[in-house]
């Protein structure tokens, strides 16, 4: 079987042109500030939409419109990718409240759903490295531990792109990844 391949970019998660990009959400799914503002700016209103109807369906359920660990699907709007793949993840709270698992969860889980999709390639920003205040270091090897142990049970993701906005995060992933 072929290895994905897996590529680091220092740039904007909205101009990629992966099937699907990932967006750092939050809960409500309606949109936020850091990764989750500016893929709701660059995709348009048609996202705001969509989000609204699932938030809305899954409070119908009984339950929260995007959990923290899971990950939902939706259209992408204006951006060049093909769908958004929303994840709630951990907000730090010192690594005791199962922070971890649930990060490790959102990358799992996103790519699961691009898996079921039928979707080739994807594109994750650094979930919860920001506002959320996951330390940098610990949330991209968790990122890549998990997404490496992910990729070996779905043979239909042939590329994964870890896109970094920062210098910093840029360079935390190139010594994680051996890139040089």
């Amino acid at each position: 079987m072929e290895e994905p391949l897996i590529e680091l970019v220092l740039g904007d998660i909205t101009e990629q042109k992966t099937d699907a990009i990932v967006n750092a959400a939050n809960s409500s799914l309606m949109g936020g500030g850091g990764v989750d503002g500016a893929i709701h700016r660059a995709a348009g209103p048609e996202l705001l939409l969509e989000c609204r109807r699932i938030a809305e369906e899954k409070r119908r359920q009984g339950r929260s419109p995007c959990q923290t660990g899971e990950a939902v699907i939706t259209g992408a709007g204006r951006l060049p990718c093909g769908f958004v793949i929303h994840t709630a993840g951990p907000v730090w709270q010192g690594g005791g409240q199962g922070e971890p698992e649930l990060l490790a969860s959102c990358y799992r889980n996103s790519l699961v759903l691009a898996e079921e999709q039928g979707l080739r390639s994807i594109a994750f920003p650094n979930i919860s490295a920001g506002v959320y205040g996951y330390p940098k270091e610990a949330a991209a090897e968790i990122a890549v531990t998990s997404v490496k142990e992910t990729l070996r049970r779905m043979p239909g993701i042939k590329k994964v792109v870890f896109v970094c906005f920062d210098d910093e995060n840029y360079t935390i992933y190139q010594r994680i990844l051996g890139c040089r």
